[in-house]
């Protein structure tokens, strides 16, 4: 991908671990399923959400209030940290619940998180596609990669400058996905 630095680490975790972790996640963190003001009209998003750092952070029109950290995400912060060689303070969480759950296409590019922020985003449960397309050379094809249970991502760089991404909606059956994307918010 042209002006764009991306890493996949497909095993980052191995499955036992991921089942672990997957666990955990499903019954210690605090779901919301948020609204936004799209074309004038309220809409549920299509996934549950929650934040957790040391930050509140907005993106669509939502402030979000960060909770404390849980022991489980401060686990894998550390172990997210150490794999980037970079350093988060709040991570969002979205649980993805069927197929028809989603996120549109977006880039990570709020002023809070600096001019070439690095997003982790660690995977566990049903594999679903992460797309991306380049903002503004329509020469280049749109780029597809399967984030799986216990897989790491990493965009950093000029990549948010440059590339929008999204999890469109699918029709297979799928199994609930949890996607934490580790961030740095500037105070």
């Amino acid at each position: 991908m042209p002006d764009a630095e991306v890493y996949y680490a497909p095993d980052f975790l191995d499955a036992e671990e991921s089942d672990a972790y997957f666990q955990q996640l499903m019954q210690h963190v605090q779901w919301r399923q948020e609204s936004i003001r799209l074309f004038g009209k309220e809409q549920l998003l299509p996934r549950l959400t929650a934040w957790y750092g040391d930050r509140g952070y907005t993106y669509s029109g939502l402030h979000n209030q960060p909770q404390p950290w849980l022991p489980v995400l401060l686990e894998l912060k550390e172990k997210v940290e150490q794999a980037s060689g970079q350093t988060y303070n709040s991570v969002l969480l979205n649980l993805y619940r069927t197929g028809q759950d989603s996120m549109g296409w977006h880039a990570d590019n709020e002023p809070e998180l600096g001019p070439q922020p690095a997003i982790a985003s660690l995977s566990f449960g049903g594999e679903r596609s992460l797309r991306f397309k380049h903002r503004t050379r329509k020469d280049l094809e749109p780029v597809g990669i399967g984030l799986g249970h216990g897989s790491l991502l990493l965009m950093q760089g000029p990549t948010q400058q440059h590339w929008l991404h999204q999890v469109p909606k699918t029709s297979r059956t799928v199994a609930p996905r949890l996607n934490l994307t580790f961030r740095y918010v500037k105070g």
